[in-house]
């Protein structure tokens, strides 16, 4: 390999893993469940510092500072009130999902704002995350609100690349439902969705299903419409093999519906001309074909994808 076309694969491995923690932290709401602990109105709340296992020298350095002390410390009615916000005050704690667990405070449906905690465990919760947070305010001379931002951020890069770890082969097919799903919930195209994630209705009766052969599709009055697999494999030894098992996916959704739009979305590296030329030859299978990197690199690319589903 040389110099130039090493520089261009550690790029795409840099693009690749930006985007993915990208992603997260929409994925996450931080910034809409940040905006919303800003816009409550904590000075409503009884803030009864022992009861709630803040320190008295934290609370002092906050109100000292002019910082609004409902985005630093945790409240229950917080916690009860706004989906997600457990998520914020762990992070702004920076301890893990998994630590929290270990303490019995599990909080993962929480913070995916499936459920909400109960006044009892929005209590426990909320003790526990502010007895650390007064802890960290009290090692510092002095505390701003910037500092707290990083504080979340330390956080929630921890947390991404767990998942991006946790992700290995499956990273590609991870980014490409990823962006499909932003696009559509910021276009404004999604009146539902289950609680994971993995099945959308969208607005003009269609429905988005993220799960496995194929990986992505699109339905209309029960009908498939557009099917996409993603076979994220950089070597290029296995393409034929991951090609194969694409094909037969996609030949179901073309033999449910002959006028189907597949699409296949693969890494370039890995492409062989061998499997260039069983691309083109199997073009009444696969409609459509996209390399992950043109995907990432490439907005007219991106806006084709998005044109053939409609979205």
């Amino acid at each position: 390999m040389n110099r130039d076309s090493s520089h261009q694969t550690w790029f795409l491995d840099q693009l690749t893993k930006s985007e993915f923690f990208h992603q997260k932290l929409h994925e996450w709401k931080m910034l809409s469940v940040a905006e919303a602990i800003e816009a409550f109105r904590g000075e409503t709340l009884e803030w009864s510092l022992p009861d709630l296992s803040i320190s008295q020298s934290a609370w002092n350095r906050v109100i000292h500072r002019g910082i609004k002390p409902v985005t630093v410390f945790a409240h229950p009615e917080v916690l009860m009130s706004i989906p997600g916000s457990t998520g914020y005050y762990r992070m702004l704690s920076m301890v893990s999902q998994k630590s929290m667990a270990r303490v019995g405070l599990g909080v993962n449906a929480y913070e995916r704002g499936t459920s909400v905690p109960d006044r009892a465990t929005a209590e426990q919760i909320a003790c526990h995350l502010n007895q650390i947070i007064s802890r960290l305010i009290e090692f510092d001379e002095e505390v701003s609100a910037r500092e707290f931002d990083l504080w979340r951020g330390m956080a929630a890069g921890t947390q991404a690349q767990g998942s991006w770890q946790n992700a290995k082969g499956e990273r590609a097919e991870a980014l490409v439902k990823g962006l499909i799903q932003r696009r559509l919930r910021e276009r404004n195209w999604v009146v539902a969705e289950s609680a994971d994630g993995r099945q959308m209705d969208l607005s003009d009766g269609r429905r988005v299903t993220f799960g496995d052969e194929p990986d992505i599709a699109f339905y209309k009055g029960g009908r498939i419409r557009v099917a996409v697999e993603v076979k994220g494999g950089i070597d290029p030894a296995g393409i034929l093999e991951r090609l194969g098992a694409a094909m037969k996916s996609l030949a179901r959704a073309r033999e449910e519906n002959p006028t189907a739009v597949t699409i296949l979305v693969v890494h370039e590296t890995s492409l062989t001309e061998r499997a260039r030329v069983d691309l083109e030859l199997n073009r009444h299978t696969i409609t459509h074909w996209f390399t992950v990197e043109s995907i990432l690199t490439d907005e007219a690319t991106r806006a084709e994808v998005f044109e053939l589903m409609s979205i």
